[in-house]
């Protein structure tokens, strides 16, 4: 076999594997919660507020998970292979063991673990993709979340006619047998892991006071993002269920959310490196607040389809134009600004459904937190798209 069709082969195995890692950590292990919840609420295992905080002690352990990434000195393999056994564990757990303490610490360590799959595995397979020159297969990897969103919407309807623990148990074995597909490709590349075939180092940017501001402005308003989808992507079946009482259509709505995040994750790795990313990020923002109001104004079954497709497309593609804004101000040595991003993006996470729960479970609906989640997406929207034409102003006048 020529190099070309063997890297072109080794490109593609560490993509569909670090695919099939994220479906599994974050699909199955962080967001299993979202289709459980109206089923734990119907066996009276919890109530809105409980299953609130506990989907809050998920986002907090995804926030710890991670910050903690920039201190961990393990191989990255170890790191997702370790992370992704513990996923199933931590999923079994929730269909073995009972009570809303232990139920508490599971979810809190499901969200730690799977922000170190996705740290870890992400650096892994972007690195193997530019061992074998096949960048542009970086949208494949990042399909996985909502692959395994997807998944988690359609069996959880099925296997949720046998109870949650069944469900539960269900998602741990599956997320066994996705662990063993893939277990050996982590085994790739090994030996370049040293050095070799890396990409090579792109000179760092100047720091400026411009592009300092401009850090702090990514910083701020990513959070903002994290507040405005995770009340919906919390809640959209319990939502749904209110709006649609007696329809067989909101167990949809959530795996159609996922399926959305497939085609959004595909164009937005392939968005050319021209383009301003606070534009883009400015759209997504905007397309995101359509969707999440969407289910206030029109809370139908056309309203949901459309409002969940409108919030899961920009989902992932949100990350990668933040990632790659804080690349453009600071090159290879982007990961505390990412780090920084990721974390207030995580307490906009966690603030979500401790807002939204309690108003709810109050009013007996969910109208007023959506329509401020839709207001901080809006907000977002106008201040990135502000902050875009501000810097075309600069540029106009410099060239000028």
């Amino acid at each position: 076999m020529s190099n070309i069709g063997k890297d072109r082969r080794d490109a593609w195995r560490a993509a569909l594997a670090c695919m099939v890692t994220l479906a599994v950590a974050m699909g199955l292990g962080r967001f299993a919660f979202t289709p459980m919840l109206p089923l734990m609420l119907h066996e009276g295992k919890l109530d809105l507020q409980a299953g609130g905080v506990l989907a809050s002690l998920n986002y907090l352990g995804y926030f710890i998970g991670a910050v903690s990434c920039a201190s961990i000195r393990l191989r990255p393999a170890f790191m997702v292979r370790s992370g992704l056994l513990a996923t199933a564990a931590l999923l079994l757990g929730m269909g073995l063991l009972h009570g809303f303490t232990v139920w508490g610490a599971l979810r809190g360590a499901a969200g730690v673990v799977s922000a170190w799959v996705f740290v870890f595995a992400s650096g892994w397979g972007l690195r193997r993709l530019a061992e074998t020159h096949s960048p542009a297969l970086g949208g494949v990897i990042y399909t996985g979340p909502g692959i395994g969103i997807a998944v988690t919407g359609l069996l959880g309807g099925v296997t949720g006619r046998w109870g949650s623990d069944a469900a539960w148990i269900g998602y741990g074995l599956l997320a066994l047998a996705l662990i063993a597909l893939i277990w050996r490709v982590f085994d790739d590349g090994a030996a370049a892991s040293t050095g070799a075939g890396r990409a090579p180092e792109a000179p760092q940017p100047e720091t400026t006071a411009r592009h300092r501001s401009d850090a702090r402005w990514i910083v701020g308003l990513y959070g903002l993002a994290g507040f405005g989808y995770i009340i919906t992507a919390t809640f959209l079946p319990v939502i749904a269920r209110q709006a649609l009482p007696g329809s067989s259509w909101p167990d949809f709505f959530w795996p159609l959310f996922g399926l959305a995040i497939v085609p959004g994750a595909l164009i937005g790795a392939r968005a050319p490196v021209q383009w301003d990313n606070r534009l883009l990020l400015a759209i997504a923002y905007a397309l995101q607040a359509a969707g999440v109001v969407l289910s206030v104004l029109w809370p139908t079954i056309a309203g949901f389809a459309v409002g969940s497709l409108l919030l899961g497309m920009p989902f992932t593609a949100i990350t990668l134009f933040a990632v790659r804004e804080a690349r453009r101000l600071r090159g290879n040595a982007a990961a505390g600004l990412i780090g920084y991003a990721t974390a207030a993006y995580g307490v906009g996470q966690i603030l979500g459904p401790l807002f939204a729960a309690p108003l709810a479970q109050r009013t007996g609906s969910f109208a007023v937190p959506l329509l401020v989640a839709a207001a901080a997406l809006a907000l977002g929207s106008l201040l990135f798209l502000g902050v875009w034409r501000k810097a075309r102003m600069r540029a106009t006048a410099f060239s000028a």
